[in-house]
């Protein structure tokens, strides 16, 4: 099998080089007649390749299309993927031709690419020098990540664009009286309310209910809309035309000696007044977030005023993806929030306890230099995973973030079970061995065969 797959790929690859060569003697100086992106039965007006790559003629293109045996449309795409990689994805190119890269994933990445600038492509492609252990999702981080860095103003245009298209909805009620919800929320926004619906639906659990977590989650959101008033939120009212006062939505609650009096003061959803009416002592206590979210940026990312797009990425580690410093920003300002200025960790820094258990000061180093479970294409975030001593504590192995390696529980338990084996290169790159003795190399650039057991 493994043998047809690479005779296979031999003759793909025999082809892409055949349609690059072909390319560079077909090339137009102008728009006029180039081949363009089409879409349905739209012709979009773009061409087949992103910036940076020639104009290929479009009736040349055809023939091309028609000796591959492929659709027009399809055929035309293709070409396309092929172009983009050879002129603006070098090294992407390279790694297909020298067979360590599949073509069909080498034509996804050219799909994601396509409609960058092409400094940005130029820096996805160097980060992509190893491109076979790079999974879909850290490959879509990986373009956001250029579009924020080579093209700020309009990544910062996008996300406003998109923040305006937040809503949430409740549907019509079915015949079992259930409703459907769908809503589009702020990041950080849907993180604090998926933690609050899970806690609660815990609690539940722990209360009894014996519902499916599913259930309980529904039951728990439903909960929280019930108990709102735990938000006490204060909002101006204006004058009528008995002149100011106090307006009261949605339970607020009022003192025991009659009504609030005071000018231009509306209550929303519990807004405690004094208990002897006077509404000067009328207060808020919105509570603020109370989820951290954890940021990783660099001290130009938010001081430097001058230029805002200076350094334009941060990392979001919940969210495991890139985010505007734009957005970082826009969270800082939430009203309520606590910001806490943590020092650069240094994880090179050896810092040994004499005991077993692994204290927390170690996970947060291990989680920031490993991001995941380091078993061969698993994708489980450090944070959830078990921190295994790579040489057993019992055995001499220290507790040490040098000596202590992010394993998910499955993982875990087939190297401390199994053949499965792994040696440490330097910290954060890792060499397993499978129990048929195939080996593999885990690092930040993802998984990568060694070599074949029988080489």
């Amino acid at each position: 099998m493994g043998e047809r797959i690479r005779s296979r790929n031999t003759l793909v690859i025999e082809e892409w080089e055949d349609i690059a060569a072909w390319a560079g003697d077909h090339i137009v100086t102008g728009p006029e007649g180039a081949a363009t992106i089409t879409e349905g039965y739209l012709d979009t007006g773009i061409p087949i390749a992103g910036p940076g790559a020639p104009l290929i003629s479009e009736f040349a293109v055809m023939e091309l299309v028609a000796v591959l045996g492929r659709t027009p449309d399809g055929g035309k795409a293709y070409v396309g993927r092929v172009i983009e990689c050879a002129w603006r994805l070098p090294n992407v190119y390279a790694a297909v031709t020298a067979g360590r890269l599949a073509p069909w994933r080498a034509e996804r990445i050219a799909d994601l690419t396509h409609g960058l600038c092409a400094e940005a492509a130029a820096f996805v492609d160097r980060q992509l020098f190893h491109a076979s252990g790079v999974g879909w999702a850290q490959l879509e981080r990986l373009i956001t990540e250029a579009v924020l860095r080579f093209d700020p103003e309009q990544a910062e245009t996008d996300r406003r664009n998109a923040s305006d298209q937040r809503h949430f909805d409740i549907g019509e009620v079915d015949e079992h009286g259930l409703v459907h919800l769908d809503g589009l929320l702020d990041a950080a926004d849907g993180h604090d309310l998926n933690l609050a619906v899970a806690r609660r639906a815990e609690v539940l659990g722990k209360l009894g209910d014996e519902s499916s977590l599913d259930v309980r989650r529904s039951k728990a959101a439903a909960e929280l809309a019930r108990q709102d008033l735990a938000l006490d939120l204060l909002i101006p009212a204006s004058e009528g035309p008995g002149g100011p006062g106090v307006s009261r939505l949605a339970g607020a609650r009022t003192s025991t000696t009659g009504e609030p009096e005071g000018p231009g003061v509306s209550m929303l959803a519990g807004a405690r007044t004094s208990t002897t009416g006077d509404s000067s002592t009328t207060g808020s206590t919105v509570p603020g977030r109370k989820v951290v979210l954890n940021v990783h940026l660099t001290d130009t990312s938010l001081l430097d005023d001058t230029n805002p797009f200076a350094n334009p990425v941060g990392r979001w580690e919940e969210g495991r993806c890139p985010i505007s410093t734009a957005q970082i920003r826009e969270w800082l300002r939430a009203k309520g929030t606590t910001i806490i200025v943590r020092p650069v960790i240094d994880l090179a820094d050896h810092v040994p306890v004499d005991s077993y258990e692994i204290p927390d000061r170690h996970k947060t180093r291990v989680a920031l230099r490993d991001h995941s479970c380091r078993f061969p294409h698993c994708t489980r975030p450090a944070q959830r995973c078990d921190l295994d001593h790579a040489r057993p504590y019992g055995e001499g192995g220290v507790t040490c973030p040098c000596n202590e390696v992010p394993l998910c529980r499955r993982h875990h338990r087939a190297k401390t079970h199994s053949a499965w084996r792994y040696d440490i290169v330097m910290p954060g790159s890792y060499v397993w061995t499978s129990p048929s003795g195939f080996r593999f190399r885990v690092d930040h650039r993802g998984t990568h065969v060694v070599h074949p057991p029988d080489e």
